[in-house]
């Protein structure tokens, strides 16, 4: 199981969840930020801290957001435009910095009115 960041999230990736997480299993993408599933060990330290509500426990996640756990997913496991291979499993967004890239979902959306 893990978390999972939801539409909330897109275009506006306030980081508190990054800062607050103590495995640096959140990673920064384009337009929203991704929780690496096999990295997160389930603390739930990222989803009380998120301002606009967009991190769900798995089990958790509303209907509408359903796909968001394979866009997840997908934003480590599938090459995404700008990149020459999956990200993978590198131990530590700190290491990655910022993607630039979103998954196919995400980066589908068209942008995201200000809260």
């Amino acid at each position: 199981m893990t978390y999972v960041i939801a539409q909330p999230c897109v275009d506006v990736m306030d980081r508190a969840c990054v800062e607050e997480c103590p495995v640096d299993c959140i990673y920064e993408g384009g337009r929203s930020l991704y929780i690496h599933p096999d990295e997160c060990v389930d603390c739930g330290a990222c989803e009380p801290v998120c301002p606009v509500d967009a991190i769900f426990y798995e089990d958790d996640l509303p209907d509408e957001w359903l796909p968001y756990l394979t866009d997840n997913a997908d934003f480590f496991t599938e090459t995404l435009g700008g990149q020459d291979a999956p990200l993978g499993s590198p131990g530590g967004a700190a290491k990655v910095g910022a993607t630039g890239s979103d998954a196919p979902l995400v980066a589908s959306l068209p942008p995201q009115a200000s809260a």
